[in-house]
């Protein structure tokens, strides 16, 4: 049977990482107290610096604005690009009855 993926959520993420920044842990101590690899710390500490604590661990589902708008948009092309296949068939089938 397949294995139970561990979610954490982002104030675990947050408060995990400044074990490493405030209060002086090790990456390696502070992930083998709190039960991560040191590589998924050594992640979530570059994803906070990069992004800050708002961006940085939006949760399932909730995408970083960009992100959203970028699905959004690509959403809107999909559509766009069938509803003009639609009326290309249509003119196509009427040019073929006028004649």
């Amino acid at each position: 049977m397949a294995e139970q993926r561990k979610t954490y959520t982002a104030e675990f993420k947050v408060a995990a990482v400044k074990l490493i920044t405030e209060k002086g842990y090790s990456l390696r101590e502070a992930a083998r107290n709190l039960g991560v690899s040191e590589k998924q710390l050594r992640k979530w500490k570059r994803s906070l610096e990069d992004q800050g604590q708002q961006a940085a661990f939006p949760g399932k589902g909730n995408l970083p604005p960009e992100q959203e708008e970028i699905r959004r948009l690509q959403e809107e092309n999909r559509r766009l690009r069938m509803e003009r296949d639609i009326l290309k068939k249509a003119t196509a089938f009427f040019a073929k009855e006028s004649l």
